[in-house]
């Protein structure tokens, strides 16, 4: 095997350039380094060092602010690590199904923002809940959180919120649009909040909250992602001269015809598209 298999594999997570491989093999490279290292503790015997707890401790995000000053770090790390085998697989699945989805409408730069900004979101809210209300006060020392599930939340949101009406279909269920799946998705997160995850659940809302405002505020033509889009070093200046050389310019894509076809995804699915519309939508995403 398989040489050619872990070729293909390290080509997809990273260097096809697709942030969905590159998340899903990242988070799924650290369960098994993290699971792998576990096994000679576990075997030793050493009754001092509980490796998923250490691990929770010193990569998971904290609860209490007290800590942060230490822990900076985790407001990124705890994304990418996860509290048992199902944990990941649930989130990973969710993240494929959406995030394909996502990049059909929008680039792998907004990508990136949605998801490593809705996992800080969802750590904001998951602070503020244990430092607000009064049933965490006896744990919020000792409380940390950890996994992809803010992160992955925002994604799923962000394109229920910029595509509501797109249809997948769901085994047992059949059709089914984003804006329902994703309505009971924080549904659950919602009912979560008075039970033994709770402070789960809030980081899942943050991310969801996160998603929905970044979607709403795109549609209005303000892109936060844009903060940090690499501005190019050099400018190139034209003669006017050049005009005449018969290079034309881009044609501009038409709000118009990008509009009729999210219809037309709305009603029929993207699947339903021809190659010029999915051409002339991938275009709009460039603008």
């Amino acid at each position: 095997m398989n040489k050619s298999f872990f070729e293909e594999l390290k080509y997809k997570v990273f260097q096809s350039g697709n942030p969905v491989f590159f998340y899903i093999g990242i988070n799924v490279l650290l369960f098994l380094i993290v699971a792998f290292m576990g096994i000679p503790f576990f075997l030793s015997g050493i009754g001092s060092v509980d490796f998923p707890v250490f691990i929770r401790e010193y990569l998971g995000y904290p609860a209490s602010i007290a800590k942060l000053p230490v822990r900076f770090y985790t407001v990124i790390t705890y994304q990418f690590f996860h509290d048992g085998f199902m944990h990941l697989v649930f989130n990973m699945l969710w993240l494929f199904w959406m995030g394909k989805i996502f990049l059909d409408f929008l680039n792998v730069r907004q990508f990136h923002f949605v998801y490593l900004t809705g996992g800080i979101a969802g750590a904001a809210m998951y602070t503020l809940a244990y430092n607000v209300f009064p049933v965490f006060a006896g744990t919020m020392a000792t409380a940390t959180v950890i996994g992809s599930s803010a992160s992955v939340m925002a994604i799923i949101v962000a394109t229920a919120t910029l595509v509501p009406d797109y249809t997948i279909r769901m085994l047992l269920l059949g059709d089914v649009k984003l804006k329902y799946l994703a309505m009971a998705y924080v549904a659950m997160d919602l009912v979560g909040l008075a039970s033994a995850n709770a402070g789960g659940s809030f980081t899942h809302v943050g991310g969801a909250l996160f998603g929905f405002a970044y979607i709403t505020l795109l549609q209005k033509g303000k892109d936060w992602s844009k903060l940090f889009k690499r501005k190019p070093k050099l400018k190139v200046v034209r003669n006017e001269n050049s005009k005449s050389a018969g290079k034309s310019k881009p044609a501009s894509v038409n709000q118009h015809d990008v509009d009729a076809i999210l219809d037309k995804i709305s009603k029929s699915g993207y699947d339903k598209l021809s190659k010029e519309e999915k051409e002339t939508l991938f275009k709009a995403s460039k603008h």
